[in-house]
C-alpha cells in the first residue's frame, strides 16, 4: 500500500468520533466475516475484505495491520460474544437441573451453528502457522465460557446446591459431555446437526450424570 494512502487515511480516521470509529470497525469485521467464511483464511485477501466491508484498502489498514490481525480480531470478537451470551448464569436460581439443561441446549445450538463450525475449522487450519490464533480462540471462547460456568458452580457449591471440589474441571466435564458426541460428527465428518430430540436427549443425560457426581450428598 502506498505510504501516502495510509497517511491520508490515518489523518482522516483521527478526526472521526469514537462512536463512528467503533461502527467502522464493526463494519470491517462484518465484511471480513463474510469473506473468511466464503474463502477461508488462506483464500481471503485484504482487497476482497475491503470490498465486502465497503471501505478502501487504506481505511482497512488503519484499523488492522494485516490479514492475520484482522482474523484474530474477528475470532476474538465472535468467541467473546458467544461466551457472554451463553454463560449468563443466575447464581440466585436454585434450580440447578433446569439451569444446566438450558445451558446445555443453548451451548450445543451455538456449537453446531454453521458459521461457528466454519470459524473453528479456519482456526484449526491456521493454528499450525499461527499458534497465537489458537490460543486467542481458546482464551476468548472455550476458556472464558468454562470460567464463567466454574464461577457459577462455585456459587452453587457455597449455597449447598452442589458438592463440587474442582469447579473448573467440573465445568469442562459438563460442557464436554454436552457437545463432544454432537459436535465432532458435524465439525470433522461434515454431518448435519442432529435433530432437536437427539440434542435434548444428550443434554438430559449429561445433566443426570453431572448431578449424580456433583449433586448434594444425602445426609451431608
Amino acid at each position: 500500500m502506498p505510504p501516502g494512502e495510509l497517511r491520508d487515511t490515518v489523518t482522516d480516521a483521527a478526526l472521526v468520533p469514537d462512536h463512528l470509529d467503533s461502527a467502522k470497525r464493526r463494519q470491517i469485521l462484518d465484511g471480513a466475516r463474510s469473506v473468511f467464511l466464503a474463502q477461508g483464511f488462506d483464500g481471503a485477501s485484504m482487497g476482497e475484505i475491503a470490498k465486502a466491508a465497503g471501505v478502501s484498502k487504506g481505511t482497512l489498514y488503519v484499523y488492522f495491520e494485516s490479514k492475520e490481525d484482522l482474523f484474530a480480531a474477528l475470532v476474538k470478537a465472535q468467541c467473546a460474544l458467544t461466551a457472554e451470551r451463553l454463560f449468563e448464569l443466575d447464581a440466585d436460581n436454585h434450580d440447578v437441573r433446569e439451569v444446566l439443561r438450558r445451558l446445555g441446549l443453548s451451548f450445543i445450538e451455538a456449537m453446531v451453528e454453521p458459521s461457528h463450525v466454519s470459524t473453528v475449522r479456519m482456526v484449526i487450519g491456521a493454528a499450525d502457522r499461527q499458534p497465537d490464533i489458537g490460543q486467542l480462540f481458546l482464551g476468548a471462547g472455550p476458556r472464558r465460557g468454562a470460567a464463567r460456568l466454574a464461577a457459577w458452580l462455585e456459587a452453587k457449591n457455597a449455597q449447598g446446591d452442589l458438592t463440587v471440589s474442582d469447579p473448573e474441571l467440573a465445568a469442562w466435564q459438563f460442557l464436554t459431555m454436552c457437545h463432544s458426541s454432537v459436535m465432532m460428527p458435524v465439525l470433522i465428518g461434515g454431518e448435519a446437526p442432529p435433530p432437536p430430540e437427539r440434542v435434548s436427549y444428550v443434554v438430559g443425560r449429561a445433566v443426570e450424570v453431572f448431578l449424580a457426581a456433583y449433586g448434594p450428598k444425602q445426609g451431608a
